[in-house]
């Protein structure tokens, strides 16, 4: 058993003061506030949840300030996210998504969702092992010290209209559904890998096979890019006549634990059919492409829930990210105060975990799977913060320990077995064009 004595802690939603936390086998075994015993392992500052990134796009991390020479749009980006989706294999992949997954832990975060697409060779020829691309994401996860859901992502068209894959698109396909259920099929999870499903979007998946999908997949984590572009908005109504949102509905696609990524152009019918299921919102990549703001509130209000991804890793911090929520809110009403700190902070921990299938992480309670994340109260940004208010001050820089299912993975601010800076310039530099 390893005690931790925290000066503040996040508990049952509101800060507790002097919490002693008992963890035995990955567990959290006793919580108590107001404790007098000061014997344990202190951890300063405010202590958190292990935070879950719920959509990352692990290799998007080396464009990370190579986009902003022009304008551009999301379709120009996109075509640079392309010539570095090429360069890819099995092995630098593994290296690259490895820094990529520490700089997540030195963030605080102790779980992500991989979205991941990248199945083939570039020339879309398939691998001895046909998921060794995902296998390298899950083996960078386990080497990082975090725990990872691959989200296994379903790609076939590269439009509404059933065009082809062409390029290096052409990766990312396995020919027809069945020819992806044949390589899904094959796919197992450990005690820090699960297995989810993704349909990369209504451009990319024929809808005559989105019912059975639906089906197949029932019971997972299931993800789906959903309404980023006003142009995809469009695209689906002139094929079929309706909204993304309304054409995943009419397949029986939103289930208990499906998650709409993105979310950002909805109708207010868009807005109801999403009730029940979880919203992944990224702010930080929806206004680095220029893709809108979101309708948080409103889904928030209508019975979806919240959960939060760094996406395109423009920058990793789901402080920023969580801010982002309720600051966008303000740009788009003029009006202050949408979101309170525990609404963020849940949608950053417990309900952006249980979007990935790990309902038993995200809350310092009994049970749970023993993931703490101290956050500095003494930093140039938090000093004098009410810990009450943390998130809305508090970077990723402030993160000074994480523990991950009771293992310490960052100690005073540092990986213990990854030099993240140096791991990152060498993968990175290994993949540009």
């Amino acid at each position: 058993m390893t005690v931790y004595l925290a000066e503040y802690a996040w508990v049952d939603g509101a800060v507790a003061r002097d919490v002693r936390i008992e963890v035995a086998d990955g567990l959290f075994t006793t919580v108590s506030a107001d404790s007098v015993d000061r014997t344990g392992v202190f951890l300063p500052g405010l202590v958190l949840p292990g935070l879950a990134d719920a959509h990352s796009h692990a290799f998007h991390r080396a464009l990370r300030g190579r986009t902003h020479h022009d304008r551009g749009s999301f379709w120009t980006w996109r075509d640079l996210m392309y010539q570095v989706a090429g360069r890819l294999d099995p092995d630098n992949y593994f290296a690259l998504a490895r820094a990529v997954y520490a700089e997540m832990a030195l963030a605080g975060i102790t779980c992500v969702g991989e979205f991941h697409y990248l199945h083939h060779g570039p020339d879309g020829t398939p691998y001895d092992d046909p998921n060794a691309m995902g296998h390298a994401l899950t083996a960078a996860a386990a080497e990082a010290g975090i725990r990872i859901t691959l989200l296994d992502t379903l790609y076939l068209t590269a439009g509404v209209d059933g065009k082809p894959l062409e390029g290096v698109q052409r990766r990312f396909g396995d020919g027809d559904y069945d020819g992806w259920y044949d390589r899904f099929d094959r796919l197992r999870g450990d005690d820090h890998a699960r297995i989810g499903a993704a349909l990369h979007s209504v451009r990319a998946a024929p809808a005559d096979g989105m019912a059975t999908f639906a089906h197949r997949t029932d019971g997972l984590p299931v993800h789906v890019h959903l309404s980023e572009q006003p142009a995809e908005n469009e695209q689906c109504r002139a094929v079929h006549g309706c909204s993304p949102t309304e054409l995943l509905d009419s397949m029986g696609f939103w289930q208990p634990m499906t998650t709409a990524v993105h979310a950002t152009h909805l109708s207010e019918n868009d807005r109801k059919l999403l009730a029940g299921q979880y919203a992944c919102f990224c702010p930080t990549t929806e206004r680095d492409l220029a893709d809108g703001i979101g309708p948080a509130r409103a889904l928030v209000d209508g019975g979806t829930r919240l959960t939060l991804g760094s996406d395109s890793h423009a920058v990793i911090d789901l402080f920023e990210e969580a801010r982002g929520v309720e600051l966008d809110e303000r740009l788009a009403t003029l009006k202050r105060g949408h979101f309170g700190a525990d609404e963020l902070i849940t949608a950053a921990t417990r309900d952006g975990h249980a979007s990935l299938g790990w309902a038993e992480a995200g809350e310092i309670a009994v049970g749970q799977r023993a993931d703490l994340v101290a956050v500095s109260l003494s930093s140039a940004r938090t000093a004098g913060v009410d810990p009450a208010g943390l998130v809305f001050a508090a970077t990723a820089a402030d993160v000074t320990d994480v523990i991950v299912d009771g293992r310490p993975v960052v100690a005073e601010g540092r990986h213990r077995s990854i030099d993240v800076p140096d791991a990152l310039r060498k993968a990175i530099t290994a993949v540009l064009p």
